[in-house]
């Protein structure tokens, strides 16, 4: 039993036509026929029921079905795994950001590994954690960086930063007085707040059920920069990763009475193997990640 004959017998079964499954393989029919007809001979058994034009299963072949399409469908992942770690010459890796971290975070490690290696080109989209999670699993990048990624099964992940949540207010907002600000007294004044489908809003809405309280939402947008210039007109606060605002003169930064903190993740699918233009990217996050730890 070999994979051509295995292939032939699918494409049969599939069909019910010697003469359609000829023409989806591309062969004559009698090649396709000799091919059959030698499995079943290898095997002892009768496969097809050939009644005039028309092609039926017999039991032995309905049995034999499903075990053949599995074999030729893991073949088929693993010749696109080869293909896939062949493709350094391609060059190119497809990387989803949320928009704090691609803006914050990113854009001195990108340059670097560009830099580093200008062969290979970077391919960024910007999104929420949850629409990075469910691009990966559609294949639509290779590498995503997700908000607590390690309780995805479907994810392989490995951690990369953890980065404090802080609420961010103008400096003559009475808050800015303080040392620290209770999540309860947070949610009293106006919010400025990214829009659902976002993990740092889904966090902030979690808190507010687990506390009873209901956020006064006096803006929704995904724009960072639309976010910082409310907060420094003193139309509302919010809360942001620290490297947001750290830079900022005409912003405060203050950390929750109780800090909060976003565990950040590098993400691809389970099971999928990288290329080696993805390998490659990958080893120099955790490179950096490990400089940056050294650096304290």
């Amino acid at each position: 039993m070999d994979l051509r004959q295995l292939r032939n017998f699918v494409t049969v079964a599939e069909q019910s036509s010697f003469t359609r499954a000829a023409r989806i393989l591309g062969v004559a029919q009698p090649a396709v026929s000799t091919a059959i007809k030698k499995l079943e001979t290898e095997l002892g058994l009768v496969l097809l029921h050939r009644q005039d034009k028309r092609v039926q299963l017999t039991a032995e072949g309905q049995e034999l079905l499903p075990h053949a399409k599995e074999i030729l469908g893991r073949v088929e992942l693993a010749e696109s795994a080869m293909n896939r770690l062949q493709q350094l010459g391609r060059g190119e890796v497809r990387i989803a950001l949320p928009g704090m971290i691609g803006s914050y975070y990113f854009p001195a490690l990108l340059m670097a590994f560009h830099h580093r290696y200008p062969e290979l080109k970077l391919s960024l989209i910007e999104a929420g954690t949850r629409e990075i999670q469910a691009m990966i699993e559609r294949d639509e990048i290779d590498i995503g960086i997700v908000i607590d990624g390690d309780t995805q099964p479907t994810l392989e992940t490995i951690p990369l930063t953890k980065e404090e949540m802080i609420v961010a207010c103008s400096l003559d907002h009475p808050l800015a007085e303080l040392d620290s600000i209770e999540f309860t007294d947070f949610m009293k004044h106006e919010l400025v707040m990214f829009k659902r489908g976002y993990y740092h809003r889904e966090r902030m809405d979690q808190l507010a059920k687990a506390h009873n309280l209901e956020p006064q939402l006096a803006f929704e947008t995904n724009l960072i920069e639309l976010i910082r210039s409310i907060v420094r007109q003193g139309f509302a606060i919010t809360t942001v990763l620290k490297m947001v605002v750290q830079d900022d003169p005409q912003i405060k930064a203050v950390s929750f009475a109780e800090p909060l903190f976003m565990d950040l993740h590098v993400a691809w699918k389970r099971g999928r193997a990288l290329t080696q233009a993805d390998r490659t990217f990958l080893d120099f996050l955790l490179e950096q990640r490990e400089t940056n730890k050294a650096l304290g």
